[in-house]
């Protein structure tokens, strides 16, 4: 399990997912191959298993994970945390309208391209959507069934359950923070923050965490210092994953470049390069990224002036240096939780890794305030 997380999670998702595939095929035969099997093919076909390997260094980092129950237990909640990230991914891209995901067509766009005689007309768009969220919502199904029917003891369970119930609604809750800053227009710093705390920063870093240190029983002390470390590193990861949005090759990120931008996505590199021109007196660079923002139409040349305003206005650098502090301050989070040696050492290049700390040149350093300061983010 050690030298290869992903690898044991992927196997025990095959297995968990044939037993899914089983039933869906006991109650219909399209159902099961029109959706069923596009959520197994997702959930298998991609991704690094970033938030099973948290879970798995976690429990490790905490002393577990030296019966073979607690393994199993760790492989079936890392499969449904697999699962979970389908639910988000298939709904995030019927809700942004994105074409493409993992560098091949999104579900959506799968489902409207092959739904039959009328394929490629509005009514086949409008298909494409709502098929897509169905196969969120089995995902999300799947993912809770996998929870409820893994063996713990009942402690544990009752720890694993809190935590669980916690990361669902607060992923619910970042989404819509995304799809209500898109509406209203938000351009608040402390906003984007709020909602990268929720969306990303806590379901993708400190509750996978947590919920390792809930299968390890871990102490209150240490569950909580892993849990600061994860949301550290988790929010760096999302302000790394903005600026990859903009910056980044469409050929590595499996996504259009200028995506967040073309949506009009509340992001906190727009935030700041908004601050930036306006305390600066550059009216004009402040009305090009207005005017930009949301642009549906973008053109390639016009995304390239605003990403040379992010670079002039120094917002890409503040985000860089960001982030950046906020590793800093994931790793003196861990380096205060009472962890296995070991395990610890490989946790901390984990939430480098995702934190993204190589990921781009860096920017010149500026003061840096915690994330705790702006919208009640704590860390």
């Amino acid at each position: 399990m050690d030298e290869d997380v992903p690898g044991a999670v992927l196997y025990k998702a095959r297995a968990v997912l044939r037993e899914r595939m089983d039933q869906a095929q006991s109650i219909d035969a399209v159902f099961s191959r029109d959706v069923a099997e596009r959520v197994a093919d997702f959930t298998v076909g991609g991704g690094k298993r970033v938030r099973p390997q948290f879970l798995w260094w976690g429990m490790r980092a905490c002393g577990a994970a030296t019966q073979a129950a607690d393994v199993d237990a760790a492989l079936r909640l890392g499969v449904a945390l697999e699962l979970i990230q389908t639910c988000a991914l298939v709904h995030d891209d019927v809700m942004d309208g994105s074409p493409l995901r993992r560098g091949n067509p999104a579900v959506h766009v799968d489902f409207a391209r092959n739904s039959g005689p009328v394929s490629g007309s509005v009514l086949s768009e409008s298909f494409g959507r709502s098929a897509a969220v169905l196969v969120g919502d089995l995902a999300l199904v799947w993912a809770d069934d996998t929870v409820a029917e893994t063996t713990m003891a009942p402690a544990t369970l009752q720890r694993v359950r809190s935590v669980w119930r916690a990361m669902r609604t607060e992923m619910v809750a970042g989404q819509y923070l995304d799809l209500h800053g898109q509406i209203t227009g938000s351009r608040s710093a402390a906003r984007a923050l709020r909602t990268a705390y929720l969306k990303s920063a806590l379901y993708s870093v400190a509750r996978p965490l947590t919920l390792g240190a809930a299968l390890a029983s871990a102490a209150q002390d240490t569950t909580r210092a892993l849990s600061s470390a994860g949301r550290c590193a988790g929010l760096a990861f999302q302000l790394r994953d903005d600026l990859l949005g903009v910056f980044g090759d469409p050929a590595v990120t499996g996504k259009p470049s200028g995506g967040d931008i073309r949506e009009g996505k509340p992001t906190y590199l727009m935030a700041v390069a908004r601050s930036r021109a306006g305390a600066g007196g550059h009216g004009t660079v402040r009305a090009l990224l207005d005017a930009a923002v949301g642009r549906t139409d973008l053109s390639d040349e016009a995304l390239a002036k605003v990403r040379q305003v992010l670079v002039d206005t120094g917002a890409r650098a503040e985000v860089e240096n960001r982030a950046d502090r906020l590793m800093q301050d994931a790793a003196r989070h861990l380096a205060e939780a009472a962890v296995e040696p070991y395990a610890g050492r490989r946790l901390l290049g984990l939430l480098s890794d995702v934190a993204g700390a190589c990921s781009m040149p860096s920017a010149s350093a500026e003061p840096f305030e915690s994330a705790a300061a702006e919208g009640g983010t704590t860390a």
